[in-house]
Protein backbone atom coordinates (compact mmCIF):
# COMPACT_ATOMS: atom_id res chain seq x y z
CA UNK A 1 0.00 0.00 0.00
CA UNK A 2 1.45 3.61 -0.47
CA UNK A 3 2.21 5.72 1.98
CA UNK A 4 0.59 9.55 2.32
CA UNK A 5 4.13 10.77 1.24
CA UNK A 6 4.38 8.26 -1.50
CA UNK A 7 1.59 10.69 -3.60
CA UNK A 8 0.26 14.02 -2.74
CA UNK A 9 -2.68 16.14 -3.78
CA UNK A 10 -2.77 19.67 -5.10
CA UNK A 11 -3.93 22.58 -7.50
CA UNK A 12 -3.36 21.44 -11.34
CA UNK A 13 -0.36 22.63 -13.15
CA UNK A 14 0.24 23.18 -16.88
CA UNK A 15 2.53 20.20 -16.77
CA UNK A 16 -0.39 17.84 -15.30
CA UNK A 17 -2.14 18.34 -18.76
CA UNK A 18 -1.20 15.46 -20.78
CA UNK A 19 -2.07 13.01 -17.41
CA UNK A 20 -4.82 14.54 -16.52
CA UNK A 21 -6.28 14.23 -20.76
CA UNK A 22 -5.75 10.49 -20.41
CA UNK A 23 -7.15 10.09 -16.97
CA UNK A 24 -10.18 12.16 -18.07
CA UNK A 25 -10.37 10.57 -21.59
CA UNK A 26 -10.51 7.29 -19.29
CA UNK A 27 -13.10 8.61 -16.98
CA UNK A 28 -15.78 9.88 -19.68
CA UNK A 29 -15.11 6.26 -21.15
CA UNK A 30 -16.33 4.59 -17.68
CA UNK A 31 -19.43 6.75 -17.97
CA UNK A 32 -19.97 6.21 -21.72
CA UNK A 33 -20.04 10.12 -21.80
CA UNK A 34 -18.69 11.95 -24.98
CA UNK A 35 -17.13 15.73 -24.46
CA UNK A 36 -16.03 17.40 -27.28
CA UNK A 37 -12.69 18.76 -27.35
CA UNK A 38 -12.89 22.03 -27.13
CA UNK A 39 -14.87 21.65 -24.54
CA UNK A 40 -12.30 19.90 -22.65
CA UNK A 41 -9.34 22.76 -23.67
CA UNK A 42 -11.67 25.15 -21.89
CA UNK A 43 -12.57 22.67 -18.82
CA UNK A 44 -8.92 22.39 -18.54
CA UNK A 45 -8.48 26.15 -18.82
CA UNK A 46 -10.71 27.13 -16.24
CA UNK A 47 -8.82 24.97 -13.86
CA UNK A 48 -5.58 26.61 -14.66
CA UNK A 49 -7.82 30.10 -14.05
CA UNK A 50 -8.06 31.64 -10.53
CA UNK A 51 -11.09 33.47 -11.45
CA UNK A 52 -12.85 30.79 -12.18
CA UNK A 53 -15.87 29.02 -10.45
CA UNK A 54 -13.79 25.75 -11.19
CA UNK A 55 -11.30 24.23 -9.36
CA UNK A 56 -9.57 21.09 -9.53
CA UNK A 57 -6.80 18.86 -7.89
CA UNK A 58 -4.41 16.17 -9.13
CA UNK A 59 -3.48 13.33 -7.27
CA UNK A 60 0.50 12.72 -8.13
CA UNK A 61 2.65 10.07 -7.27
CA UNK A 62 6.12 10.72 -5.97
CA UNK A 63 7.38 10.63 -9.52
CA UNK A 64 4.93 13.93 -10.12
CA UNK A 65 3.06 12.08 -12.56
CA UNK A 66 -1.05 12.47 -12.23
CA UNK A 67 -3.12 9.45 -10.82
CA UNK A 68 -6.10 10.78 -10.14
CA UNK A 69 -8.30 14.12 -10.36
CA UNK A 70 -10.34 15.77 -8.85
CA UNK A 71 -13.08 18.42 -10.54
CA UNK A 72 -15.19 20.77 -7.70
CA UNK A 73 -17.43 23.60 -9.06
CA UNK A 74 -18.58 26.40 -6.49
CA UNK A 75 -21.66 28.35 -6.45
CA UNK A 76 -23.86 30.45 -4.71
CA UNK A 77 -26.71 28.90 -3.18
CA UNK A 78 -30.13 30.40 -1.18
CA UNK A 79 -29.41 28.88 2.30
CA UNK A 80 -25.97 30.32 2.99
CA UNK A 81 -23.68 33.20 2.24
CA UNK A 82 -21.11 31.07 1.78
CA UNK A 83 -20.46 28.99 -1.37
CA UNK A 84 -21.16 25.38 -1.86
CA UNK A 85 -18.56 22.93 -3.12
CA UNK A 86 -20.27 20.44 -5.69
CA UNK A 87 -17.58 17.32 -6.50
CA UNK A 88 -18.64 16.82 -9.96
CA UNK A 89 -15.92 13.90 -11.18
CA UNK A 90 -13.46 12.15 -9.42
CA UNK A 91 -11.30 9.67 -10.56
CA UNK A 92 -8.33 7.40 -9.85
CA UNK A 93 -6.11 5.79 -11.49
CA UNK A 94 -7.03 1.94 -11.72
CA UNK A 95 -3.15 0.91 -10.47
CA UNK A 96 -3.86 3.51 -7.68
CA UNK A 97 -7.29 2.72 -6.31
CA UNK A 98 -7.56 1.20 -3.00
CA UNK A 99 -4.15 2.69 -1.61
CA UNK A 100 -5.48 5.92 -0.29
CA UNK A 101 -5.82 8.52 -2.93
CA UNK A 102 -9.26 8.43 -2.86
CA UNK A 103 -9.91 9.20 0.52
CA UNK A 104 -6.70 11.86 -0.04
CA UNK A 105 -8.46 14.11 -2.28
CA UNK A 106 -12.01 13.77 -0.34
CA UNK A 107 -9.63 14.94 2.57
CA UNK A 108 -8.09 17.69 0.65
CA UNK A 109 -11.72 18.99 -0.45
CA UNK A 110 -13.01 19.21 3.03
CA UNK A 111 -9.71 20.81 4.26
CA UNK A 112 -10.03 23.47 1.81
CA UNK A 113 -13.75 23.66 2.13
CA UNK A 114 -13.11 24.27 5.58
CA UNK A 115 -10.14 27.10 5.08
CA UNK A 116 -11.93 28.91 2.84
CA UNK A 117 -15.23 28.51 4.79
CA UNK A 118 -17.18 27.26 2.64
CA UNK A 119 -21.09 26.20 3.80
CA UNK A 120 -21.22 22.69 2.22
CA UNK A 121 -19.37 19.79 0.03
CA UNK A 122 -21.91 17.84 -1.93
CA UNK A 123 -21.61 15.13 -4.48
CA UNK A 124 -23.30 12.14 -6.53
CA UNK A 125 -22.87 8.44 -6.87
CA UNK A 126 -23.50 5.70 -9.22
CA UNK A 127 -26.22 3.33 -6.66
CA UNK A 128 -24.03 0.57 -8.51
CA UNK A 129 -20.41 1.96 -7.43
CA UNK A 130 -20.13 0.31 -4.50
CA UNK A 131 -15.97 1.04 -3.71
CA UNK A 132 -16.85 4.66 -4.46
CA UNK A 133 -19.64 4.39 -1.86
CA UNK A 134 -17.43 2.39 0.75
CA UNK A 135 -15.67 5.06 0.07
CA UNK A 136 -17.70 7.91 0.24
CA UNK A 137 -19.98 6.46 3.43
CA UNK A 138 -16.81 6.28 5.60
CA UNK A 139 -16.04 9.60 4.87
CA UNK A 140 -19.70 11.31 5.43
CA UNK A 141 -21.37 8.65 7.43
CA UNK A 142 -23.26 7.65 4.75
CA UNK A 143 -25.78 9.17 2.00
CA UNK A 144 -28.25 11.83 2.73
CA UNK A 145 -32.34 11.57 1.65
CA UNK A 146 -31.93 13.88 -1.15
CA UNK A 147 -32.73 11.76 -4.50
CA UNK A 148 -31.20 13.44 -7.54
CA UNK A 149 -32.93 13.86 -10.70
CA UNK A 150 -31.83 15.07 -13.86
CA UNK A 151 -32.99 16.66 -16.96
CA UNK A 152 -30.55 16.44 -20.08
CA UNK A 153 -31.09 19.43 -22.30
CA UNK A 154 -27.58 18.77 -24.16
CA UNK A 155 -24.69 16.23 -24.11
Amino acid sequence: MLAVADFNIAPPAPEDEADWRRHWAAYLTRYTVTVEPLTTDIIWARFLDPTSSMRAFIARDAEGRGVGFCHLVLHDNTWSLQPFCYLEDMFVAPDFRRRGVGRAMLNRIIDTARDNRWARVYWTSWNNNAPARALYDSVTGGADQLVHYTVKLQG
